[in-house]
């Protein structure tokens, strides 16, 4: 689904390089190449503070944490996403409520969002899924109306343009009161192990952020809030330093391969392909996702499989129905476009290295199977 080695090759000497670094100055943890990144990470983002953190989950939960959200208080997601975004609502005791998707573009639905709202409500998180940016503009006018904040899962679409109904341009995952991203190796921008990033332009939110992900410290050993151990090791920002730089260009390779795929697929009546806007950088293909609308998916999966091609269900099992958030206030009703979703969605071979004979074999061989 990825192709790590082939990108390391092309950027190794800087990489090497970065690494190289850590290692002579032997500052593994909080050293001067996490502070570098930090703030090359806040620059390229245009926001007032970045606080790295251990992973993309953590980031999510640190930034709930900051929050003061307090057990019982409802907080309002996708049921069309990875668990991570639901797993830290249940694990800070508040009460995750899960709200169907949009099938246009298989983002949080709007309508589901203001049927879900109640006294209890305190948080909307919209996911960014796939790499396609959430409606921010309604989002926020809805967290505005309600008094609610807004905490932006930016895991899946870092380098992502929002442009506002005035013709405002903002990265994602900056838009909200906090944003969360994930440097898992196979996103985006993605180190060579486990990290992450909390975003935000409030300088008290990113005080409280700054403590409590170094066990609530400020001044060693005086611990003034209740934190948690999540810091970025200094080897991860050396790799994350060196390839941000790149970014915008695996960004614009991730979307030329979308490209080429819908172009391939669109015009069978059977795919379902994703919509690219050729205006805009609001879809940065973390995952290239098609559904396959005549029942056929499952088949067309493993005689994928079968030709050696890649292929992965993101996500086969929506949250409403995983065991660990069953809950008796949800109805096979409330979610009908996420019921359908699993049963159609196939992601392909998504990376900044895909060449176009590869994208050609994968699109002939679905299209004769199809």
């Amino acid at each position: 689904m990825v192709d790590l080695k082939s990108q390391y090759d092309k950027i190794k000497e800087e990489v090497n390089a970065s690494i190289q670094e850590v290692l002579e100055t032997t500052a593994y943890i909080n050293g001067p190449l996490v502070h570098q990144f930090q703030a090359d990470l806040e620059a390229y983002l245009g926001v007032k503070h970045v606080i790295p953190c251990a992973n993309g989950t953590d980031a999510l939960q640190i930034a709930m944490m900051g929050l003061g959200l307090q057990p019982g208080d409802e907080v309002v997601t996708a049921d069309f996403t990875f668990a991570a975004t639901v797993e830290v609502i249940a694990l800070l005791q508040l009460t995750p409520v899960l709200v169907d998707v949009d099938f246009n573009n298989m983002n949080i639905s709007l309508e589901g969002i203001r049927k879900a709202i109640t006294p209890k409500t305190k948080a909307i998180v919209p996911v960014h899924l796939f790499g396609r940016a959430a409606n921010m503009d309604a989002i926020m006018a809805i967290a505005k109306e309600h008094n609610l904040f807004v905490i932006e899962d930016n895991a899946q679409a870092i380098g992502a343009d929002y442009t506002s109904a005035d013709g405002v341009k903002r990265k994602v995952g900056t838009i909200g009161h906090v944003g969360a991203t994930s440097f898992f190796p196979s996103k985006n921008l993605g180190c060579y192990g486990d990290g992450g990033a909390i975003f935000t332009n409030d300088d008290a939110l990113a005080h409280t952020l700054r403590g409590i992900v170094n066990h609530g410290m400020y001044v060693r050993y005086h611990h003034d809030v209740v934190g948690v151990n999540s810091r970025l090791d200094s080897i991860q920002a050396a790799v994350l330093k060196a390839k941000l730089p790149h970014l915008d260009h695996y960004n614009r390779a991730r979307q030329e391969a979308a490209r080429k795929y819908s172009a391939a697929l669109g015009s069978n009546p059977n795919i379902w392909v994703p919509t690219i806007c050729e205006q805009c950088d609001c879809h940065v293909f973390h995952q290239y996702v098609i559904r396959i609308l005549n029942g056929k998916r499952d088949a067309l999966m493993a005689h994928l499989q079968e030709k050696g091609i890649p292929c992965a269900i993101y996500y086969p099992i929506p949250l409403h129905r995983q065991k660990a958030y069953l809950d008796a206030r949800y109805r096979e009703e409330d979610f009908p476009v996420t019921n359908q979703l699993v049963d159609e969605v196939i992601a392909l071979p998504m990376h900044t290295e895909l060449e176009d004979e590869q994208i050609r074999f994968i699109t002939d061989t679905i299209l004769d199977f199809i």
